[in-house]
Formats: C-alpha cells, sequence, structure tokens
C-alpha cells in the first residue's frame, strides 16, 4: 500500500517538474526544426533552428524567446564580410540578464557558413549565453579544428536581405560597449516569435 503511494507520488512529481521546465526544450519539443520571426527596424526575416544537431543551444535560444529577453535588443556589433552580432544589450547599451553558460556544441558538423546563425562566446569555450551572431561570409576560421568552434545552430531562410543591409549602415567607435564596429543609429530587435510548425 505504502509502496503503490510512493510510486503515485513519484509520478506525479516527475510530471509537475516536467510540465514546468524552462530550458527551451518544452517549446514545440517534437519539432526538430523550428523558426522564429525576428522583427528589426530594418525590415523582418526568418531565421530556421537546427535542434536536432544542436539541441542545447536551440533550446536555450527558444528559451530567451520565451521569455520576450530579445524584445528591444540591438545589433551591437556590424563588422562587413565578418558578422552582424546582436541579443546582449538594450538601445541604451545596458546588458540583459543571462541564464547559465551552455556547453560549446561546436563540433555538431554545421559550418559557419553565409547566413547560419551562431552562438557569441568569450574564450572559454562554454561561456555562451544568450548573445548570437549571423555569418556574412563563409567564416572557416570560426570552425571547430584544434580549438573549439563557434556553435552554429540554425539558418536565414527568408529575408536574407535584411541582414545583408544591416552591414551597409554607418558605425562608430561605442565607449560603453568598447565596440568599433557599432551602428551609429542603433538597428533594434523589436520582437522575436516563435512561428507554427510547417
Amino acid at each position: 500500500m505504502l509502496r503503490s503511494l510512493f510510486l503515485a507520488l513519484l509520478l506525479v512529481t516527475t510530471a509537475t517538474v516536467a510540465k514546468t521546465k524552462n530550458d527551451g526544450s518544452q517549446i514545440q519539443p517534437d519539432n526538430y526544426y523550428p523558426r522564429v520571426k525576428m522583427e528589426t527596424t530594418m525590415g523582418d526575416f526568418v531565421v530556421e533552428l537546427y535542434r536536432r544537431k544542436a539541441p542545447i543551444t536551440v533550446n536555450n535560444f527558444l528559451r530567451y524567446v520565451a521569455d520576450k529577453s530579445y524584445d528591444g535588443t540591438i545589433f551591437h556589433r556590424v563588422v562587413p564580410g565578418f558578422v552582424v552580432q546582436g541579443g546582449g544589450y538594450t538601445v541604451d547599451y545596458d546588458e540583459r540578464p543571462t541564464y547559465e553558460p551552455i556547453y560549446n556544441e561546436s563540433g555538431n558538423g554545421l559550418k559557419n557558413s553565409l547566413y547560419t546563425i551562431a552562438m557569441a562566446r568569450e574564450n572559454d569555450p562554454h561561456s555562451a549565453t544568450r548573445q548570437f551572431f549571423f555569418n556574412m561570409n563563409d567564416n572557416t576560421n570560426l570552425d571547430p579544428g584544434r580549438n573549439w568552434g563557434y556553435t552554429v545552430f540554425g539558418m536565414i531562410v527568408e529575408g536574407e536581405d535584411v541582414v545583408e543591409s544591416m552591414t551597409t549602415v554607418q558605425r562608430e567607435y561605442q565607449i560603453a560597449l568598447g565596440e568599433p564596429n557599432a551602428p551609429l543609429d542603433p538597428i533594434v530587435l523589436k520582437k522575436v516569435t516563435v512561428l507554427p510548425p510547417l
């Protein structure tokens, strides 16, 4: 009797924990290729995420999307022919809060090729939190080799021209960030939305 009661309580507790999980895995859990729409002050574009190849990274990204934590952030680093980076700062250059750093999945076989999205990080390979960048070239130097690379976890599938246009804006040195390639007029990521499955 007591054993049956214990098992029943264990099952209920496990189900409750699963329901309240907030690591991104609960967002379209059966969809290996979720898509998000990014609405910016320069136009909108759609990114397909590769959960099958980079599950930790995609779930982490979707967690910030679900929190609406990317809404109102800026693309603070624009280097023509290299990257467009964002997701970490407000228009006032305040840093947005982060979850714990995630494991580096750069060895997943995906390359830092044109129009892919990858996680930004510090020198520590497992230091990525919320910032991401779009590759604006085939950046093979960012792929893993003898050292860890930068984790690719998706690709722009609609509106590549919008991100291309970001590389043409006037840039300046931004003292608050110590960033030499900051857009003179902020490029704002107004809203990120998870799209219905195809």
